[in-house]
């Protein structure tokens, strides 16, 4: 087995958190790399080989649990998986001591939780193991990477892609607003129910990097603001993991933003993409599910490979079993 990482500089440099700390050619070859793997899944080696991953979830999962497991395992790595019920978290162990624990015994976690970037970024200072951010409160960064992956591979192109989002704006929309707002051209806007649109200070940070990259975000409540030009509608489930709504007559509220054949049918050209777990009669009817516009399917088989692309850019080397320096 490969030695631990030592310095809090090794745990940062391989660790992902957020779309907004790579730098935009490295989010670009993170896309690139999942298209590839995704074209050709046999062509990869073993470049994790020697290290030992685990996976902590404290939220619900299927795809992402699947894939950076599943990714894990094709790359050579030993795995470890955990969920809250078998670890001492039950008992009252805070997650620093735990994640410090695991900082002497594993080489990275694929982490999942309710809780902030500050506090992931708090338990690597603590000692913790690299971190790959497998969803949090403000964002779920490898999920952009698979976005943008899917976008990718069926339109042929990036550059100029037009992204209407539709419903609350949860951790998978504003990372889909940081990846995006890196793409030139690019242009997102986000229909959200009245309160629950993205956060002031995520939404301006977003603007912000748009701005600075020729792509464009907005922010939009009524149906006569939506654009006219589409080149993918995208939707989440209205009761993001993790979270509940204060108000109990929140899907009233939602009802309006409900994606079926007749709201799809205004961009005839457009594809329907959805994180899942998808609803149906909720956010989206069954219809559009499963229509031929959907590249759900497709976009959640892509979830292994950018996980796997994630993996190797950030816990591996050229040189495969000889394992990255610090780790």
């Amino acid at each position: 087995m490969q030695a631990l990482p030592a310095s809090l500089h090794d745990r940062r440099q391989r660790s992902f958190l957020s779309v907004r700390q790579l730098p935009t050619a490295e989010l670009s070859a993170l896309v690139d790399r999942s298209a590839q793997i995704a074209a050709v899944p046999a062509d990869i080696a073993p470049v994790l080989g020697g290290l030992v991953v685990a996976t902590l979830f404290e939220c619900t999962s299927t795809r992402t649990r699947t894939a950076f497991s599943v990714g894990a395992l094709r790359l050579g790595a030993e795995l470890l998986t955990y969920d809250v019920t078998g670890l001492q978290l039950q008992t009252g162990e805070t997650i620093e001591d735990t994640v410090r624990v695991l900082g002497h015994m594993v080489h990275g976690v694929v982490f999942r939780s309710t809780r902030t970037l500050a506090e992931l970024e708090q338990l690597l200072m603590q000692g913790g193991p690299p971190i790959v951010n497998a969803m949090a409160r403000e964002e779920h960064p490898t999920q952009a990477i698979c976005d943008l992956a899917t976008m990718r591979c069926h339109l042929g192109r990036l550059e100029g892609v037009s992204v209407l989002y539709v419903g609350e704006g949860n951790n998978s929309a504003s990372a889909l607003a940081f990846a995006l707002a890196r793409v030139p051209r690019a242009s997102l806007t986000l229909y959200v129910p009245p309160g629950y649109g993205l956060p002031d200070d995520l939404l301006a940070l977003a603007q912000a990097d748009a701005g600075a990259h020729g792509a464009s975000i907005r922010q939009v409540e009524r149906a006569d603001e939506l654009p006219g030009n589409v080149d993918v509608v995208y939707t989440t489930r209205w009761q993001t993991t993790g979270t509940s709504k204060p108000n109990p007559a929140w899907r009233e509220v939602f009802r309006p933003y409900h994606v079926d054949t007749a709201f799809l049918s205004r961009w005839p050209a457009a594809h329907f993409m959805h994180d899942l777990p998808a609803h149906r009669g909720e956010e989206v009817s069954g219809a559009v599910l499963d229509g031929a516009a959907s590249l759900v399917w497709q976009q959640a088989q892509m979830k292994l490979y950018s996980a796997m692309a994630v993996l190797e850019h950030f816990w591996a080397t050229p040189n495969g079993n000889d394992g990255p320096a610090g780790l």
